[in-house]
């Protein structure tokens, strides 16, 4: 029933599943006011946890990557969410800013905490999910890039002023907000200098509170309301986490920057293809590469490199069911914005300077099959 409350995120004009790969979905391209883009999804777990997004209009394109754990729930809340507070405090204010990037964050955050709130007598694993969430928003020139947790967004640019000389380098936009980066988990234990314990190294990684890795996300309310691990509820579902304040937040890390001639594309992904990938092995694949079908093209390269590791082949990989699937790569979300110059409303793609269109991955790529026709 939760579910079905949350995961109506717009699921139109897409192609269907891989015909090589049926957890695998893509759009291989559509136009955007100032360029093109492509998306493409693999699914991993038994319930799709990431969920991916693109908003166009001829005024702005919003990006959006939600990489959830626990669950799908609030990674699916945040695509049906956080893109409609965008547009109405972008129309409060008049336009985009990081301010309004903050607003739209904070009352999704808030929004989730009352949907728990309603839900957790019934349903107390409610309080135990969460999601990264990566932003991007290109308006006027002007790029904006928002996440809480270790999705990523990479441009890649041109080392020359020229359009059409130099190589092509990486530049990360984006901070991880993962305790496995040593700062991360300064700035964490520096937050709570009474708790010698808020970052052990367990099962292999660092985690906050022997839980989590990640320091920042929409969600995991029980790990930022004390209330909420407290009660018996709770406790069918986890151990009780002893808490005096919140060990995670919801305040996203804001980069602003004019979009320049030598920008030629960006690349928004959870943290499933930068586990395979380098930037730099990213950004060179999208540099060489046609543009149709690009998105796929890096989250086949990254199912390789799964591959790989365990000696074995994609083919192998690609016939491996949901859920065990997991045990070999994560869900992986791509979404690749490709910058041409200038903005081009006027090439006859945008004919119609009212139209506004949100594409979305299907909520749950497994059982497209079943729900189409």
């Amino acid at each position: 029933m939760l579910l079905e409350m949350i995961s109506r995120p717009l699921e139109r004009c897409f192609k269907g599943g891989d015909g090589e790969d049926e957890l695998l979905w893509h759009m291989d391209l559509k136009p955007h006011a100032s360029g093109d883009y492509s998306i493409a999804v693999v699914q991993a777990n038994s319930s799709l946890e990431d969920q991916g997004q693109v908003l166009t209009s001829p005024s702005a394109t919003y990006v959006g990557v939600y990489d959830g754990h626990g669950g799908p729930e609030a990674s699916r809340f945040i695509a049906h969410n956080l893109f409609p507070f965008l547009q109405k405090f972008a129309a409060e204010q008049g336009g985009l800013s990081a301010e309004v990037i903050r607003k739209a964050f904070d009352a999704t955050e808030d929004e989730f905490l009352h949907l728990v709130k309603r839900l957790w007598a019934a349903q107390p694993q409610i309080a135990s999910v969460g999601s990264c969430c990566l932003v991007g928003a290109i308006s006027n020139g002007v790029l904006y890039v928002a996440n809480l947790g270790d999705s990523r967004a990479v441009l890649g640019k041109r080392v020359s002023e020229g359009k059409t000389s130099g190589a092509v380098v990486a530049e990360r936009l984006s901070t991880d907000h993962n305790v496995c980066v040593e700062e991360v988990r300064k700035e964490v234990a520096a937050l709570h200098p009474d708790d010698s314990h808020i970052v052990v190294y367990t099962r292999g990684v660092w985690r906050i509170k022997g839980i989590i890795q990640v320091s920042r996300s929409i969600g995991d309310v029980y790990l930022k309301k004390p209330e909420f691990n407290k009660d018996p509820l709770f406790h069918h579902i986890g151990l009780p986490v002893p808490l005096k304040r919140p060990v995670m937040t919801a305040e996203p890390s804001i980069l602003v920057r004019q979009i320049r001639p030598q920008d030629l594309f960006l690349i928004f992904a959870s943290d499933g293809l930068w586990e395979q990938l380098s930037d730099e092995t990213a950004v060179d694949i999208v540099s060489k590469s046609p543009r149709t079908g690009i998105a796929r093209r890096l989250v086949r390269a990254a199912l390789q490199e799964a591959a790989r590791k365990r000696e074995m082949r994609y083919d192998d990989i690609r016939r491996i069911e949901k859920g065990v699937r997991r045990h070999f790569h994560d869900d992986i979300t791509v979404i690749v914005i490709y910058l041409d110059h200038p903005p081009a409303p006027s090439n006859g793609k945008f004919k119609n300077q009212s139209v506004v269109e949100c594409t979305s991955a299907p909520a749950d790529i497994f059982s497209l099959g079943v729900n189409e026709g």
